[in-house]
């Protein structure tokens, strides 16, 4: 065997480890612990709570959004609403003014969620804070939910499972395919010993280990939780605290969230360097490498080897290598079909999985090079979203 068909072999065996063999570890893993240490059961645990809500021009949705905080099942003397606006152009003044039991903060320079999150800190007072989106709407018991786990000392922050609606007609609603696999690796991850980043969706911490984010970071939620891992304590999945929303309106819109995130991702990386260090938290490092650092580096390079590799040796070669190419080629082209079809406003399931794994890949790259020019700004264009009731979200 030549050099190209081990390299090829290798680039193989990476993405598969990445995309399915870590979710059969981690399923394995997780299982075997909750049999040889079962979960303690946790009891009724009320502490006094802020929640917030950043929100930038979301005043066409923010009517629904305060209703849902204020009809979480939770005590409303234990529970502080706080709202911050800051770089708002709408009326959201107008309309939180309505409602004197929810504390407004305001500033009119933009600059960002990060900043606006650790102004916000200032005025929180309780033990805990729970961020949640204003396009995000959250089940009654969510605040119950993710308040319980801090009886244990040792969890730094809890986050909660978000939601995708499926939508039919909208053509980025195979986001949520995405956050199925997601929400399982999640609580895998966390069986184990930690969850790898939060979502900003709906993510609580304890306000003492809350450590103000730089100006330009891009995922504040997952840099933020992942720095509580980094001292020691543990970040919690709860699924039965939920943040649902509605998928982007275009697939165009989705890949553009995307591109982002991964731009954080490469960012993330470089400010965690030190849970890539397997001498002080082996396990961390296992988890955070196989679910987190594969996927925005190693993997997408691979991917994008594997198909010249394939090329040359099939060239060569022929026979299964030939077979193997054909594949590679069929995927993609199964992607490209997937993309006509979303912009144009017509649904395939059968496309649904090459599309957004290609997509995911290909938003790795350029994420990669938006970092490296410094060209992602922390205050960014939000991707459109349809837009659901609250009645819905809660269903």
């Amino acid at each position: 065997m030549g050099v190209m068909e081990i390299s090829l072999w290798i680039a193989v065996a990476l993405v598969f480890y990445t995309y399915f063999g870590y979710a059969l570890v981690a399923w394995v893993w997780a299982k075997t612990k909750s049999i040889i240490t079962k979960p303690e059961q946790l009891k009724d645990f009320e502490p006094e709570v802020t929640l917030v809500v950043p929100a930038y021009n979301e005043a066409p949705i923010l009517q629904g959004k305060i209703e849902n905080c204020l009809s979480l099942d939770y005590p409303a003397d234990k529970l502080r609403i706080i709202f911050i606006t800051d770089g708002s152009t709408d009326n959201a003044a107008e309309i939180l003014a309505a409602y004197p039991q929810i504390q407004h903060l305001h500033s009119p320079a933009r600059g960002g969620k990060s900043l606006a999150e650790n102004r916000a800190m200032q005025h929180v007072q309780t033990p805990f804070v729970i961020f949640t989106d204003c396009n995000s709407y959250l089940n009654k018991e969510a605040v119950t939910e993710m308040a319980k786990h801090y009886q244990d000392p040792q969890v730094g922050a809890v986050s909660g499972e978000k939601k995708v609606m499926a939508m039919e007609t909208s053509p980025g609603a195979g986001e949520g395919l995405y956050w199925k696999y997601e929400s399982f690796l999640k609580r895998c991850d966390s069986d184990i010993y930690s969850l790898m980043g939060a979502a900003g969706e709906l993510v609580s911490f304890r306000t003492a280990l809350y450590e103000p984010l730089e100006r330009d970071t891009i995922l504040d939620d997952f840099v933020q939780s992942l720095r509580i891992v980094e001292k020691g304590f543990k970040v919690v999945y709860e699924p039965a605290a939920f943040a649902t929303e509605a998928p982007s309106t275009s697939i165009a819109e989705e890949m553009k969230r995307k591109v982002r995130i991964c731009a954080g991702g490469w960012q993330s990386m470089v400010r965690l360097s030190s849970l890539l260090n397997p001498f002080r938290q082996p396990v961390v490092t296992f988890l955070y490498v196989s679910h987190r650092v594969l996927r925005w580096s190693l993997a997408p390079l691979m991917l994008a080897l594997l198909l010249p590799l394939n090329l040359a040796i099939a060239w060569q070669e022929g026979n299964f290598y030939s077979i193997l190419l054909a594949l590679q080629v069929a995927f993609y082209f199964m992607s490209w079909l997937g993309w006509q079809a979303e912009t144009r406003g017509r649904k395939s399931k059968l496309l649904l999985v090459p599309l957004y794994f290609t997509m995911m890949n290909v938003a790795v790259f350029a994420g990669f090079f938006r970092f490296m020019r410094n060209s992602q700004p922390a205050a960014w264009e939000k991707a459109e979203r349809a837009v659901i009731s609250t009645s819905s979200a809660r269903t």
